[in-house]
């Protein structure tokens, strides 16, 4: 007959809890595994099966739940998690900047879509943006590569070890100044062009004062605002793929500290 001890039920419920808190954060915060469409359920027995694929590969921690070490442990693997979704959601909001700033000038700011990504309402082209973003990064296997970082994040920091120190954290804090750099520079072509198109329009009104701004100007910069968002389409897939690199680059940034 088999027999189980107290101590023995509570090693092995810890070492199944701590990498659970840790993917469980993760898909909280990571793009694509916390849409809100998907429910809460399936987003939990998604993490309880990862967990499930990662535990033989995982050393054993020798902490407990009970602990005030093993509550500690807890609150570091949901850093931990979040933090790397969090990396990979700053490119993501970098997109959704470049689309809002892009509708503001085309004059689409007052179009709203509903985003199921984050439950409320976001700009026709910023939600334009983030499908053509979530469809790229699917492509290249942009899921994959996060679960492949989460589980190597095992062996960067074990359970029971030190948070990643000060440094990393700095580097998440210097990669968060991306959301609107690289939401600046996704857009800047747009604005350019549909800047060069507003001050025609303003030459134009000067030598026909006649001419009634409003009635042209807003069909003017819808047409060519989209005229240039389809010439711009072929380049906006190699700027979030690099996007993409930078972010899984940043979490082996934590890692070295």
């Amino acid at each position: 007959m088999i027999s189980l001890t107290a101590a023995q039920l509570d090693l092995w419920m810890a070492s199944f809890l701590f990498p659970l808190v840790r993917v469980l954060g993760l898909i909280n915060a990571a793009p694509i595994f916390s849409n809100r469409a998907i429910p809460m359920r399936m987003r939990l027995a998604l993490g309880v099966l990862i967990t499930v694929a990662l535990l033989p590969t995982l050393p054993p921690s020798g902490l407990t739940v009970g602990s005030w070490q093993g509550i500690l442990a807890l609150v570091q693997q949901m850093l931990i998690g979040v933090a790397l979704g969090f990396t990979i959601r700053i490119v993501f909001s970098a997109v959704d900047l470049a689309g809002e700033l892009i509708g503001l000038q085309m004059g689409l700011g007052f179009a709203m879509f509903y985003d199921p990504e984050n439950a409320a309402q976001s700009p026709v082209i910023a939600e334009f943006l983030g499908l053509l973003a979530t469809l790229i990064f699917l492509s290249i296997n942009g899921h994959l590569m996060l679960l492949a970082v989460l589980g190597n994040s095992f062996q960067w920091w074990p359970v029971g070890a030190d948070i990643f120190p000060a440094a990393g954290w700095l580097s998440i804090a210097r990669w968060g100044s991306t959301l609107f750099s690289a939401g600046l520079m996704l857009a800047l072509p747009l604005i350019a062009a549909l800047m060069v198109v507003n001050i025609a329009l303003a030459v134009l009104t000067r030598a026909a004062p006649a001419l009634n701004l409003f009635a042209i100007g807003f069909p003017v910069t819808l047409i060519a605002g989209s005229a240039m968002m389809m010439l711009s389409l072929p380049f906006f897939a190699p700027a979030f793929q690099r996007l993409f690199d930078y972010g899984l680059q940043t979490v082996a940034q934590l890692a070295m500290g």
